[in-house]
C-alpha cells in the first residue's frame, strides 16, 4: 500500500509541476490551444498515441473483445497501429498541417467553417463535438474506477473526483503544451507498463506456450462449437472483429481530438519522424493491450454478472504489489492523457467556434483564454456527473459509450474532412448532409436500437458503417449540389504548392 501511494503522489506531483511550468506558453489563444504551433515530433506523436489509447482500451475494449475473440483480438491492436496511426500520419499529416496553417484554423469546426466559407458548418460541427465527446469522457472514469477499486477498495466517486481535479489543474494552467509534455511522460509509463504486465500475466499462466495451450482448450458452445477457436487466427466471429478494427482504427481519421494534433506540429518535416514514433508506440500499447485481453478466458470470471469491464482487473489482481502500482500509474496515464485532450478540444471548440463571433461579437483574446478555462471545468464536471449516474444505474459497459461517441464523431467528420483536403469539388451541402447522417444515425442507435437490423444494433458495427457510408455520401451529394466558388477553392489549394517545394528540398 505504501508503494502504491508513494508512486501515485510522485505521479500527480509531476503532472501538476509540468502544468505550472507550461503556464508561459498558455497566455494567448494560439499558445493555449496549439502550443504556438511549435510542438516537435516526439511530443506530438506521444500526444497522438496517448489520446488514442485510454482506460477505455486497456480495461473496456481489451476485456470485452479479448473475451469475445480470444487471441484474435490482437488484430484490433495491429489495425490501430497501421490503419489508425501509420496511415493518418502518412495521408493526412502533411496536408492537414499545411492547410490549417494557411487558413489559421485552430479547431476542426473552424477548419470546416473556413474551408467551405460557412458559419453554419462551423456551428453545427462544434455542437456535434461537444455532445459526443461527453459520453467518451464518462467512459474514461469507468475504466479507472475498476483498477482503483481493485487496488484500494475505495469508492468510485472518489476516483472520479481525484482524476478530474488533477487533470483540470494542469490543463487549465498550461494548455496544450502542458498536455503534450505530460502525454510524453505518461506515454513512457504506458510503454513500459504494458510490457511488464504482459510478461507477468503470461508467467502466471506457465509462460507463453502454456497460456496458448490453455486458451486452445477453452470451449464455449454459446459462442462457437469449433475446438480451440479462442486461440485461432481470426477467432469465433471474423465479421464483428472486422467491424471493431474499422471503428477503432479508421475512426481516428475523423476524431477532432486526434486530427488536431497535426495542427500543432511545428513543421511538415517533423511529420515524417512523428509517423515512425506514433506507429511504434501504437504497436506496443494497442497490440499489447488486446494481446493481453485475449487471455481473459483463462480466468474464472462470470461476465454475465460482473460485466466485461471486470475481465482485465481480474487478470491483474493477483500480481505483485509493485506491478499493481505500475498498473495504477499506467491506467491513470492512459486516462488522464485522453481526458486532457478531450476537455481541451471541447472547451476550445465551444469558445472559438460557438461563442466567439456568434453569441459574443469580437471577444478579446485574453477573455477567450479565460472562457476556455471555464469551459474545461464545466466539461469535466458534466462528464464526471454522467459517469457517476452511469455507475449508480449499473450501466457499466465501457465499449458501448465509446462506440457511440467514436461512431458519431467519425461518422460525421471523417469523410468531409479527409476529402476536403484532397478534392476541390466537395460542397458545403454534402458536408452538412454527412454531419446530420453520422450524428443522427448514432443517436438513433443509442436511443432506439430495436429499429436496426441485428447486425447494426451494436454501436460498434453501426459506427463502422457510418464511417464507410460517409465516403459514399459526400462525393455523391457533391455531384448533384451547387459547386463551390472555384477561384476561392483554388486559392486555398495553393498552400500545397509550398508543401511540394519543401518535400523536394528534403529529397
Amino acid at each position: 500500500m505504501v508503494i502504491k501511494i508513494l508512486m501515485l503522489v510522485v505521479f500527480f506531483g509531476v503532472m501538476i509541476g509540468v502544468g505550472l511550468y507550461c503556464r508561459k506558453n498558455a497566455t494567448d489563444v494560439n499558445g493555449f490551444v496549439l502550443g504556438g504551433r511549435s510542438v516537435g515530433p516526439w511530443l506530438t506523436a506521444f500526444a497522438y498515441g496517448t489520446s488514442y489509447f485510454s482506460a477505455v482500451i486497456f480495461i473496456g475494449y481489451a476485456g470485452q473483445f479479448g473475451w469475445k475473440f480470444g487471441l484474435a483480438s490482437t488484430w484490433i491492436g495491429l489495425g490501430n497501429a497501421f490503419i489508425g496511426s501509420l496511415l493518418p500520419w502518412l495521408i493526412l499529416g502533411r496536408r492537414t498541417r499545411t492547410m490549417t496553417h494557411y487558413l489559421d484554423s485552430k479547431t476542426m469546426p473552424e477548419f470546416f467553417g473556413q474551408r467551405f466559407d460557412s458559419k453554419f458548418l462551423k456551428i453545427l460541427a462544434s455542437i456535434i463535438v461537444f455532445i459526443f465527446l461527453i459520453p467518451y469522457t464518462a467512459s474514461l472514469y469507468n475504466g479507472l474506477s475498476r483498477v482503483f477499486g481493485m487496488a484500494f477498495n475505495i469508492d468510485y466517486t472518489v476516483c472520479i473526483v481525484v482524476m478530474a481535479v488533477l487533470t483540470g489543474i494542469y490543463v487549465i494552467a498550461g494548455g496544450y503544451m502542458a498536455t503534450a509534455m505530460n502525454d510524453f511522460i505518461q506515454g513512457i509509463v504506458m510503454l513500459f507498463g504494458i510490457v511488464a504486465v504482459i510478461a507477468a500475466v503470461l508467467n502466471s499462466n506457465g509462460g507463453f506456450m502454456e497460456a496458448i495451450k490453455g486458451l486452445a482448450n477453452v470451449n464455449d458452445s454459446a459462442v462457437s462449437t469449433t475446438p480451440g477457436v479462442f486461440a485461432s487466427f481470426f477467432g469465433p466471429d471474423p465479421f464483428s472483429l472486422f467491424c471493431v478494427v474499422i471503428l477503432t482504427s479508421l475512426g481516428t481519421w475523423g476524431l477532432p481530438q486526434m486530427v488536431q494534433k497535426f495542427y500543432a506540429i511545428k513543421d511538415i518535416k517533423a511529420i515524417e519522424k512523428g509517423t515512425v514514433i506514433s506507429t511504434v508506440f501504437a504497436i506496443v500499447v494497442a497490440g499489447g493491450c488486446y494481446f493481453l485481453g485475449g487471455f481473459g478466458r483463462l480466468y474464472d470470471i462470470d461476465v454475465a454478472n460482473v460485466g466485461y469491464d471486470a475481465v482485465v482487473p481480474a487478470m491483474l489482481e493477483k500480481l505483485p504489489s509493485i506491478l499493481i502500482a505500475l498498473v495504477l500509474i499506467l491506467v491513470l496515464s492512459a486516462s488522464m492523457s485522453t481526458l486532457s485532450s478531450l476537455v481541451l478540444t471541447s472547451s476550445s471548440t465551444l469558445t472559438l467556434d460557438l461563442i466567439n463571433g456568434t453569441i459574443v461579437k469580437d471577444m478579446k483574446e485574453k477573455k477567450q483564454v479565460l472562457v476556455m478555462r471555464v469551459f474545461i471545468v464545466v466539461f469535466i464536471v458534466i462528464s464526471a456527473v454522467i459517469a457517476v449516474v452511469q455507475y449508480k444505474s449499473k450501466v457499466t459497459f465501457i465499449a458501448q459509450l465509446m462506440g457511440v461517441s467514436w461512431g458519431a464523431l467519425a461518422g460525421a467528420f471523417l469523410a468531409p474532412y479527409m476529402l476536403s483536403l484532397f478534392f476541390k469539388g466537395i460542397t458545403k451541402i454534402a458536408v452538412a448532409v454527412n454531419f446530420v447522417f453520422g450524428s443522427v444515425l448514432m443517436l438513433l442507435n443509442m436511443l432506439t436500437p430495436d429499429i436496426f437490423p441485428a447486425v447494426l444494433k451494436s454501436p460498434i458495427n453501426c459506427g463502422a458503417c457510418a464511417m464507410i457510408a460517409g465516403l459514399i455520401i459526400v462525393p455523391l451529394v457533391s455531384l448533384i449540389t451547387p459547386k463551390p466558388d472555384r477561384a476561392r477553392v483554388d486559392k486555398i489549394f495553393t498552400c500545397f504548392d509550398y508543401m511540394e517545394t519543401e518535400k523536394k528540398k528534403e529529397i
